[in-house]
């Protein structure tokens, strides 16, 4: 049957029997593969696998979707520069690009303490009454070193490796370099898609990891927090970044639509870059230019964390009403604008947005940092909405700024959006 060729649909299947299988049989899931979990540094990228059966599955996916991230980065906004032409249009989309990030990441900080003042998620719960272990939280805010957090960030330092030497090869007219980075991509992306079928694996693996470790129970009594980010999320996407979508004439549930296959990669997994790629082919497809793709995705991966930006701000206006700490305007204000920087460049640091929090209650030094320990059990299961929030929005950001370079065809969009089936079905087909 065709619906058995069809990859969303493997996806979600694997979605619903890890839930079923880390709720009803924990042990299983959560039996020791190895001794001590894997870590390791390979071509810039952190590579983590857990200890776990459900680990092992979701960690190694993961780990493999990383090993084409910075690659691509680097061929992407290199070839998208020298796609553009010249070094002008370059510098005008990247100067837009970088005034979007900032504007529609600070609206959504505004947004976030904004309706945490309004459901007040903290006002009820009891911190004496949770036991919980501090030690995690004290020790990630006194060993925090900034310097540490950038050197370590090799996203970032991809990005800018990435277009210098796509500045030079387009004023140097490099033919020979340029060639060679078209040719790298071509097997980039089609060896991805050959991992990509892996993916109801690793969405599996993370699913059952997440419900066995920390069950279903961990949710109710942090629930009100956890409800909150979501409407939280729900509304910044259909209401702003669906009006984005809507000035730049594209609707926002058949955008959703063409992208579920993508969206359920990340709830699976809890992680955004593992189908970014994906992502940025959907786009090209659906009438984005080459050129405005490589160079404004790959950059909104590290500086448009809209779902990320959301979570801080709520989660220490959370903390904030738990220990019954009244915050005047200037400390809101010092919060807005601490988070404004911290929260560029988190998605290059496995745990970076624990390490932000922790960073900025520090800095603040009104919110005792112990309370961040709540966070600990939930913070998994927040972790999906942030991704497909930030997920989402760096898609958005490409298509308005696309519309807005007038390089976005509509004609493409159509056909991508009137033929979503038979894309994901090429998937499969690279088997045969």
């Amino acid at each position: 049957m065709k619906i058995f060729r069809n990859l969303t649909f493997w996806v979600l299947l694997a979605i619903v029997l890890g839930i079923f299988l880390g709720h009803f049989f924990p042990t299983l899931v959560l039996q020791k593969v190895f001794e001590k979990a894997i870590k390791l540094n390979f071509l810039g990228q952190e590579i983590k696998i857990g200890n776990t059966f459900a680990e092992f599955l979701s960690g190694s996916f993961i780990s493999i979707v990383k090993l084409f991230i910075n690659p691509i980065i680097l061929v992407t906004i290199s070839i998208g520069i020298v796609n553009m032409g010249n070094l002008k249009k370059v510098g005008r989309l990247g100067a837009k690009a970088l005034l979007y990030f900032e504007i529609i990441t600070t609206f959504a900080l505004l947004i976030g303490i904004v309706v945490a003042y309004i459901i007040q998620p903290g006002a009820s719960v009891d911190f004496s009454t949770f036991n919980i272990d501090t030690n995690q939280v004290k020790q990630t805010s006194t060993n925090f070193d900034w310097w540490k957090f950038f050197k370590e960030n090799s996203t970032i330092q991809i990005l800018i490796f990435s277009i210098l030497l796509g500045i030079l090869i387009l004023k140097l007219q490099w033919k020979k370099i340029e060639n060679g980075l078209l040719f790298i991509s071509k097997y980039l992306f089609k060896y991805l898609h050959k991992v990509m079928l892996l993916a109801p694996i690793g969405a599996f693996g993370g699913m059952a990891f997440t419900i066995g470790k920390y069950g279903l129970n961990s949710l109710f009594p942090l629930a009100k927090l956890m409800l909150s980010v979501y409407i939280t999320m729900f509304i910044f996407i259909i209401v702003v970044l669906g009006s984005l979508l809507k000035y730049s004439k594209v609707k926002i549930f058949p955008f959703l639509n063409y992208i579920r296959e993508e969206l359920l990669i990340v709830l699976g997994t809890s992680s955004s870059e593992s189908a970014l790629p994906n992502l940025m082919e959907k786009l090209e497809k659906m009438g984005c230019s080459k050129s405005v793709v490589g160079l404004v995705v790959p950059t909104g991966y590290s500086f448009n964390l809209d779902g990320t930006t959301i979570y801080l701000s709520m989660a220490i206006i959370f903390l904030a009403q738990v220990f019954k700490v009244h915050l005047d305007f200037n400390q809101i204000i010092s919060i807005i604008g601490i988070l404004m920087i911290t929260s560029k460049g988190a998605a290059g640091v496995t745990g970076s947005g624990f390490i932000i929090l922790a960073s900025t209650l520090t800095s603040i030094k009104v919110i005792p940092i112990e309370g961040l320990a709540l966070l600990l059990g939930v913070d998994r299961f927040m972790s999906e909405a942030r991704s497909i929030t930030n997920f989402i929005g760096n898609g958005v950001a490409t298509i308005f700024l696309a519309r807005n370079e007038n390089e976005f065809d509509d004609t493409k969009m159509e056909y991508a959006f009137n033929n979503i089936n038979q894309t994901e079905d090429i998937l499969i087909d690279n088997l045969d």
